[in-house]
Protein backbone atom coordinates (compact mmCIF):
# COMPACT_ATOMS: atom_id res chain seq x y z
CA UNK A 1 0.00 0.00 0.00
CA UNK A 2 1.50 3.25 -0.79
CA UNK A 3 -0.50 5.63 1.37
CA UNK A 4 -3.62 6.25 3.12
CA UNK A 5 -6.17 8.88 1.68
CA UNK A 6 -7.94 10.94 4.47
CA UNK A 7 -9.01 14.64 4.71
CA UNK A 8 -6.07 15.89 6.51
CA UNK A 9 -4.14 14.19 3.15
CA UNK A 10 -1.83 11.50 1.89
CA UNK A 11 -0.05 9.16 4.42
CA UNK A 12 3.28 7.76 3.05
CA UNK A 13 5.36 6.29 5.30
CA UNK A 14 8.80 6.97 3.44
CA UNK A 15 8.29 10.63 4.02
CA UNK A 16 7.66 10.75 7.25
CA UNK A 17 11.77 10.16 8.46
CA UNK A 18 10.61 13.24 11.38
CA UNK A 19 8.52 10.72 13.37
CA UNK A 20 9.97 8.26 15.64
CA UNK A 21 8.76 4.97 14.57
CA UNK A 22 10.71 2.37 16.89
CA UNK A 23 11.23 -0.93 15.63
CA UNK A 24 13.28 -2.65 18.15
CA UNK A 25 10.98 -5.01 20.02
CA UNK A 26 10.48 -3.49 23.90
CA UNK A 27 12.23 -4.57 26.81
CA UNK A 28 11.62 -7.88 27.76
CA UNK A 29 9.38 -7.05 30.93
CA UNK A 30 7.23 -4.32 29.71
CA UNK A 31 7.15 -0.97 31.27
CA UNK A 32 3.63 -0.09 30.17
CA UNK A 33 0.06 -1.73 30.89
CA UNK A 34 -2.95 -0.83 29.14
CA UNK A 35 -6.64 -1.46 31.12
CA UNK A 36 -9.19 -0.93 29.52
CA UNK A 37 -12.41 -0.34 31.82
CA UNK A 38 -14.86 0.23 29.77
CA UNK A 39 -15.02 0.80 25.63
CA UNK A 40 -17.91 1.61 23.62
CA UNK A 41 -21.12 4.43 23.57
CA UNK A 42 -22.34 3.97 27.35
CA UNK A 43 -19.19 5.20 28.78
CA UNK A 44 -15.52 5.45 28.59
CA UNK A 45 -12.32 4.79 30.62
CA UNK A 46 -8.73 3.44 30.27
CA UNK A 47 -5.58 3.54 32.32
CA UNK A 48 -2.46 3.26 30.93
CA UNK A 49 0.09 2.18 33.92
CA UNK A 50 3.97 3.00 33.97
CA UNK A 51 6.38 2.63 35.78
CA UNK A 52 6.18 6.19 37.80
CA UNK A 53 2.56 6.34 38.08
CA UNK A 54 -0.83 5.59 35.55
CA UNK A 55 -2.87 7.96 33.68
CA UNK A 56 -6.40 7.64 33.22
CA UNK A 57 -7.94 8.24 29.55
CA UNK A 58 -11.37 9.51 29.75
CA UNK A 59 -13.99 8.84 32.94
CA UNK A 60 -17.21 7.90 31.18
CA UNK A 61 -17.96 5.90 34.07
CA UNK A 62 -19.50 6.63 37.73
CA UNK A 63 -17.45 6.63 40.30
CA UNK A 64 -18.32 3.85 41.82
CA UNK A 65 -18.45 1.74 38.48
CA UNK A 66 -14.69 3.04 37.97
CA UNK A 67 -13.23 2.40 41.11
CA UNK A 68 -15.63 -1.29 40.51
CA UNK A 69 -13.82 -2.26 37.41
CA UNK A 70 -10.60 -0.98 38.47
CA UNK A 71 -10.35 -3.16 41.76
CA UNK A 72 -11.49 -6.12 39.43
CA UNK A 73 -8.61 -5.73 37.65
CA UNK A 74 -6.43 -4.98 39.99
CA UNK A 75 -5.66 -1.43 39.21
CA UNK A 76 -4.50 1.02 42.23
CA UNK A 77 -6.21 4.22 41.22
CA UNK A 78 -4.18 5.91 43.81
CA UNK A 79 -1.66 5.81 41.47
CA UNK A 80 -3.18 7.93 39.03
CA UNK A 81 -1.26 11.18 38.40
CA UNK A 82 -2.79 12.44 35.08
CA UNK A 83 -6.49 12.16 33.69
CA UNK A 84 -6.67 13.27 30.13
CA UNK A 85 -9.36 13.90 28.01
CA UNK A 86 -9.61 13.02 24.37
CA UNK A 87 -12.75 15.07 23.88
CA UNK A 88 -16.43 16.46 25.09
CA UNK A 89 -18.68 13.89 24.59
CA UNK A 90 -20.60 12.67 28.04
CA UNK A 91 -19.71 9.01 27.23
CA UNK A 92 -16.62 9.81 27.84
CA UNK A 93 -16.63 12.69 30.62
CA UNK A 94 -20.01 12.51 32.20
CA UNK A 95 -18.01 10.39 35.41
CA UNK A 96 -15.38 13.13 35.49
CA UNK A 97 -16.61 15.88 38.29
CA UNK A 98 -17.25 13.31 40.75
CA UNK A 99 -14.25 11.74 40.19
CA UNK A 100 -12.00 15.19 40.97
CA UNK A 101 -14.02 15.73 43.81
CA UNK A 102 -11.53 12.84 45.40
CA UNK A 103 -8.65 14.19 43.14
CA UNK A 104 -6.27 16.86 43.39
CA UNK A 105 -3.78 15.38 40.05
CA UNK A 106 -3.47 16.57 36.60
CA UNK A 107 -6.40 17.52 34.29
CA UNK A 108 -5.29 17.66 30.39
CA UNK A 109 -7.42 18.35 27.07
CA UNK A 110 -7.38 20.70 24.53
CA UNK A 111 -8.86 23.87 24.94
CA UNK A 112 -12.05 22.88 22.69
CA UNK A 113 -12.85 19.92 24.87
CA UNK A 114 -12.61 22.11 28.54
CA UNK A 115 -14.68 24.48 27.04
CA UNK A 116 -17.29 21.85 25.62
CA UNK A 117 -19.29 21.64 28.22
CA UNK A 118 -20.29 23.80 31.56
CA UNK A 119 -19.15 21.65 34.10
CA UNK A 120 -16.03 20.50 32.44
CA UNK A 121 -15.34 24.97 32.05
CA UNK A 122 -15.23 24.67 36.15
CA UNK A 123 -12.61 22.05 36.23
CA UNK A 124 -8.44 23.49 36.14
CA UNK A 125 -7.58 21.82 32.88
CA UNK A 126 -4.20 21.99 31.80
CA UNK A 127 -4.46 22.81 27.80
CA UNK A 128 -2.39 21.12 25.50
CA UNK A 129 -2.84 21.41 21.58
CA UNK A 130 -4.20 18.20 19.74
CA UNK A 131 -0.65 18.07 17.61
CA UNK A 132 1.20 18.51 21.00
CA UNK A 133 3.92 16.81 23.70
CA UNK A 134 4.32 16.69 27.24
CA UNK A 135 5.15 14.67 30.07
CA UNK A 136 3.10 12.47 32.48
CA UNK A 137 3.88 10.07 35.03
CA UNK A 138 7.43 9.30 33.74
CA UNK A 139 5.65 9.08 30.17
CA UNK A 140 6.10 10.89 27.37
CA UNK A 141 3.02 11.57 25.64
CA UNK A 142 1.94 13.13 22.37
CA UNK A 143 -1.34 13.82 20.66
CA UNK A 144 -2.61 13.84 17.43
CA UNK A 145 -5.76 15.29 16.04
CA UNK A 146 -8.48 12.84 15.16
CA UNK A 147 -11.87 13.78 13.29
CA UNK A 148 -15.21 13.29 15.38
CA UNK A 149 -18.18 16.11 15.59
CA UNK A 150 -16.75 17.66 18.84
CA UNK A 151 -14.56 20.87 19.31
CA UNK A 152 -11.11 19.33 19.40
CA UNK A 153 -10.60 15.86 20.11
CA UNK A 154 -7.24 14.09 19.98
CA UNK A 155 -5.49 10.87 20.07
CA UNK A 156 -2.28 9.61 22.04
CA UNK A 157 0.88 8.08 22.06
CA UNK A 158 3.06 6.87 25.35
CA UNK A 159 6.55 6.18 25.13
CA UNK A 160 8.60 5.05 28.27
CA UNK A 161 12.21 4.51 28.64
CA UNK A 162 14.57 2.73 31.04
CA UNK A 163 17.53 1.13 31.26
CA UNK A 164 15.78 -2.16 30.51
CA UNK A 165 14.54 -1.02 27.16
CA UNK A 166 11.39 0.93 25.42
CA UNK A 167 8.02 0.64 25.55
CA UNK A 168 4.73 2.28 23.26
CA UNK A 169 1.33 2.63 23.43
CA UNK A 170 -1.24 3.99 20.93
CA UNK A 171 -4.51 4.73 21.68
CA UNK A 172 -7.06 6.31 19.22
CA UNK A 173 -11.37 5.97 19.28
CA UNK A 174 -13.47 8.05 18.00
CA UNK A 175 -12.20 9.27 14.55
CA UNK A 176 -13.76 8.93 11.01
CA UNK A 177 -10.44 8.97 9.40
CA UNK A 178 -6.78 8.48 10.32
CA UNK A 179 -5.18 11.18 9.67
CA UNK A 180 -0.75 11.77 8.31
CA UNK A 181 0.14 12.23 12.39
CA UNK A 182 -1.94 9.71 13.29
CA UNK A 183 -0.96 6.90 11.01
CA UNK A 184 2.85 8.24 12.10
CA UNK A 185 2.41 8.30 16.26
CA UNK A 186 0.29 4.58 15.72
CA UNK A 187 2.60 3.10 13.72
CA UNK A 188 4.61 0.62 15.06
CA UNK A 189 3.33 0.54 19.17
CA UNK A 190 3.72 -2.65 21.27
CA UNK A 191 0.19 -1.87 22.44
CA UNK A 192 -2.02 -0.34 19.78
CA UNK A 193 -5.82 0.31 20.90
CA UNK A 194 -7.64 1.53 17.73
CA UNK A 195 -11.26 2.30 16.97
CA UNK A 196 -13.16 -0.45 15.55
CA UNK A 197 -16.46 0.53 15.74
CA UNK A 198 -19.02 -0.76 13.27
CA UNK A 199 -19.32 -3.60 10.71
CA UNK A 200 -20.46 -1.14 7.67
CA UNK A 201 -23.21 -3.94 6.09
CA UNK A 202 -24.92 -4.06 9.86
CA UNK A 203 -24.42 -0.61 10.08
CA UNK A 204 -26.49 -0.13 6.73
CA UNK A 205 -28.73 -2.51 7.66
CA UNK A 206 -29.44 -1.62 11.00
CA UNK A 207 -31.87 0.05 13.12
CA UNK A 208 -30.38 3.40 13.09
CA UNK A 209 -31.97 6.23 11.30
CA UNK A 210 -30.78 8.07 8.28
CA UNK A 211 -29.34 10.73 9.73
CA UNK A 212 -27.49 9.01 12.24
CA UNK A 213 -26.02 5.83 10.19
CA UNK A 214 -24.55 9.36 7.83
CA UNK A 215 -22.72 10.35 11.06
CA UNK A 216 -21.41 7.37 12.35
CA UNK A 217 -20.09 6.27 8.45
CA UNK A 218 -18.66 10.06 7.99
CA UNK A 219 -15.60 11.33 7.90
CA UNK A 220 -16.23 13.30 11.40
CA UNK A 221 -17.87 9.74 12.78
CA UNK A 222 -16.25 6.36 13.78
CA UNK A 223 -13.85 3.89 12.41
CA UNK A 224 -15.52 1.07 10.69
CA UNK A 225 -13.99 -2.49 11.08
CA UNK A 226 -12.32 -2.49 7.59
CA UNK A 227 -10.74 0.88 8.09
CA UNK A 228 -9.27 -0.13 10.75
CA UNK A 229 -8.26 -3.56 9.07
CA UNK A 230 -7.02 -1.27 6.05
CA UNK A 231 -4.62 1.29 8.67
CA UNK A 232 -3.38 -1.61 10.42
CA UNK A 233 -1.59 -3.00 6.85
CA UNK A 234 0.50 -0.13 7.76
CA UNK A 235 0.54 0.45 11.49
CA UNK A 236 1.63 -3.10 12.86
CA UNK A 237 5.59 -3.06 13.08
CA UNK A 238 7.98 -5.66 14.31
CA UNK A 239 7.42 -4.82 17.56
CA UNK A 240 3.35 -4.42 17.92
CA UNK A 241 2.24 -7.59 19.89
CA UNK A 242 -1.37 -6.40 20.87
CA UNK A 243 -3.81 -4.81 19.00
CA UNK A 244 -7.44 -4.47 20.37
CA UNK A 245 -10.49 -3.55 18.79
CA UNK A 246 -11.95 -0.02 20.66
CA UNK A 247 -15.68 1.48 20.44
CA UNK A 248 -17.58 -1.67 19.30
CA UNK A 249 -21.22 -0.53 18.67
CA UNK A 250 -23.36 -3.11 20.59
CA UNK A 251 -26.17 -2.68 17.77
CA UNK A 252 -23.97 -2.17 14.69
CA UNK A 253 -20.74 -4.73 15.38
CA UNK A 254 -19.73 -7.97 17.54
CA UNK A 255 -16.40 -8.85 18.91
CA UNK A 256 -15.91 -12.10 16.32
CA UNK A 257 -16.78 -10.26 13.30
CA UNK A 258 -13.91 -7.13 14.32
CA UNK A 259 -11.63 -9.20 15.11
CA UNK A 260 -12.18 -11.20 12.40
CA UNK A 261 -11.72 -8.35 9.99
CA UNK A 262 -8.87 -6.70 12.13
CA UNK A 263 -7.13 -10.60 11.18
CA UNK A 264 -7.70 -10.52 7.79
CA UNK A 265 -5.07 -7.35 7.53
CA UNK A 266 -2.49 -9.06 9.32
CA UNK A 267 -2.10 -12.57 8.56
CA UNK A 268 -3.63 -13.54 12.20
CA UNK A 269 -5.88 -16.93 12.86
CA UNK A 270 -8.87 -17.56 15.38
CA UNK A 271 -7.16 -18.16 18.45
CA UNK A 272 -10.43 -19.43 20.14
CA UNK A 273 -14.04 -21.24 18.47
CA UNK A 274 -15.43 -17.92 18.79
CA UNK A 275 -13.27 -16.06 17.01
CA UNK A 276 -13.13 -13.30 20.08
CA UNK A 277 -9.45 -13.63 19.70
CA UNK A 278 -7.08 -14.18 17.02
CA UNK A 279 -3.02 -14.80 16.45
CA UNK A 280 -0.43 -14.57 13.98
CA UNK A 281 1.24 -18.23 13.26
CA UNK A 282 3.95 -16.91 15.11
CA UNK A 283 2.29 -15.69 17.75
CA UNK A 284 4.02 -12.58 17.99
CA UNK A 285 0.61 -10.31 17.35
CA UNK A 286 -2.61 -10.95 19.20
CA UNK A 287 -5.93 -9.27 17.90
CA UNK A 288 -8.58 -8.58 20.23
CA UNK A 289 -11.83 -6.59 21.65
CA UNK A 290 -12.26 -4.27 24.13
CA UNK A 291 -16.33 -4.30 25.25
CA UNK A 292 -18.70 -2.39 27.28
CA UNK A 293 -18.98 -4.72 29.59
CA UNK A 294 -15.26 -6.32 30.56
CA UNK A 295 -12.61 -5.21 31.78
CA UNK A 296 -9.60 -5.93 30.38
CA UNK A 297 -5.98 -5.84 31.10
CA UNK A 298 -3.17 -5.99 28.05
CA UNK A 299 0.17 -6.72 29.78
Amino acid sequence: MNGWETEFGTHDASTDASLPWPEEPPASAPLMHLHVLASGSKGNAAVVEGPGGSVLIDDGLSRRELMRRADELGVDMDRIGCVIVTHEHSDHVSGLSVFCNKYDGRLVATAGTAGGRKYLATLPFELVGAADEFEACGMRVRTFPTSHDVADPFGLRFDCASEAGVDSLGFCTDTGVLGKRAMGLLHGVRILALESNHDARMLATGPYPAVLKARVAGDHGHLSNDQAAEALRELVGPATETVVAMHLSQENNRPSIAVRTLASATGAEAANDTFTEARTPNGSLTICAAGQDRPMTIW
